[in-house]
């Protein structure tokens, strides 16, 4: 005890002495129902005084075996967080560090074992599983993480994740239509839903969606990025479409696609394919004319040529690539397609000529060979005929062989698309003419 208690404690004796000096009467105490008794008044005020610090020492100790039962039940609760936290570090190693996926299935049943009800377990018990192709655990995994939070974001997409593995596109769909109606600017969910509807060809509600993504993105190169995607779209809905027969929405969505970006190719062809299926031939051959003139398109060109040899209007087409050819004289493309021309249209003097005058300087040309040596046939040059198939048989190279190009990724198809198989760009296919 300190000296300040010590003092307090007498100072306070020496006032109880001094009050009892001069309270030496007596106090009589009646007890309800029963009978009353004298008591010395200071005796009286001492009993009160025991009560109250009796009481308040109850109270005391009352509290004090709280905390105490508090702080043991929250160690006990820190060293079982503890475990279940180093379990799940351990499986997490395993699993990513180690690529052992028995021990780290392991490790996460126990964490279950230790709080069956922890989230991150259940979720990558459940990853695991569908890495396995095991739907079935996988669900099962995913169905009780949702039950514990309905509203879980990582949860929903697990099993978006599961239906799309499945092949369950619709199910997949409306999983992420829960995710945008908790969060409907997170762009995650917003490419998801894109790509299933992509999938479902649902391209109405795909050009809405990008929309919408192009108005969520932050940066200018994103935004660039998913400008160019959404008129891509909009080509795709023209493209369905037509192969529909709805020509009149074909027609708009292709307008709308050259309005933004005028040099898209794949929607000049599709618009002339409406404008030819509505019997506007001349408007069509117009279109793909004009814009040959302004993006020396080969590819708009070839189509041209067979829309106008079928109308039988050959010499518009000869005008087109003399035209093309006072432009670019050394160009080998627009001789050798003129030649050909020449050739399907039965002028042999003038296709002869043509060919001859293409430089090729090493390059070997199959092609071009075996267009010279069906000329030299019908020259009946037929040393000639056979010198150039000679030439033609001799390389491996397809230098003029109808193939496309991705000017994106250089995937290189037989047919043409508007949009690149391998890298989904749409636009990017040009004539390939090099071996």
């Amino acid at each position: 005890m300190s000296k300040l208690m010590v003092f307090i404690f007498v100072i306070f004796l020496a006032i109880l002495a001094l009050f009892a000096i001069h309270n030496q009467q007596s106090t009589t105490v009646a007890i309800p129902f029963g009978t009353a008794y004298e008591t010395p008044t200071i005796a009286l005020i001492l009993l009160s005084i025991a009560i109250g610090a009796l009481t308040m020492l109850f109270v005391f100790i009352v509290r004090d075996t709280k905390r105490y039962v508090s702080n043991l039940q929250y160690q006990k609760k820190q060293k079982r967080g503890a475990k279940i936290q180093e379990l799940y570090a351990k499986g997490l190693n395993h699993l990513f560090a180690h690529r052992n996926i028995p021990e780290a299935k392991e490790l996460f049943l126990a964490v279950l074992g230790e709080d069956p009800e922890h989230l991150n377990a259940l979720l990558q018990l459940g990853d695991i599983a569908l890495s396995e192709d095991d739907f079935q655990t996988a669900r099962e995994n995913y169905e009780r993480a949702r039950d514990l939070n309905p509203r879980n974001i990582e949860v929903l997409f697990s099993v978006e994740r599961l239906m799309e593995k499945m092949g369950r596109w619709p199910n997949a769909l409306k999983y992420i239509e829960e995710i945008l109606e908790i969060d409907d600017k997170n762009l995650s969910a917003l490419y998801k839903k894109r790509d299933i509807l992509e999938r479902l060809e649902k391209w109405d509600d795909l050009v809405f969606i990008q929309k919408t993504i192009l108005k969520n993105e932050h940066t200018e190169k994103d935004k660039n990025r998913e400008r160019l995607n959404l008129v891509g779209y909009k080509y795709e809905y023209g493209r369905h479409s037509l192969e529909s027969g709805t020509l009149e929405k074909a027609k708009k969505a292709f307008r709308t696609v050259l309005r933004l970006e005028k040099d898209f190719i794949p929607a000049t062809l599709g618009l002339a394919e409406v404008l030819l299926r509505e019997g506007e031939n001349e408007e069509a051959i117009n279109l793909l004319e004009k814009n040959h003139e302004q993006t020396a398109s080969m590819i708009v060109l070839l189509r041209l040529e067979d829309l106008l040899i079928s109308v039988g209007e050959p010499l518009r087409l000869i005008r087109i690539y003399k035209n093309n050819i006072l432009k670019n004289p050394q160009d080998p493309v627009i001789k050798f397609f003129l030649g050909r021309l020449y050739y399907r249209l039965e002028m042999i003097d003038d296709a002869f000529e043509i060919m001859t005058s293409i430089d090729t300087g090493s390059a070997v040309y199959p092609e071009m060979h075996q267009l010279l040596g069906n000329l030299y046939i019908k020259r009946n040059q037929i040393d000639k005929a056979v010198h150039e198939y000679k030439k033609a048989l001799e390389s491996n190279a397809c230098a003029f062989s109808l193939s496309y190009r991705c000017s994106h990724c250089q995937h290189t198809s037989p047919e043409w698309s508007g949009r690149c198989a391998a890298c989904q760009k749409w636009s990017t296919y040009q004539l390939n003419l090099s071996a």
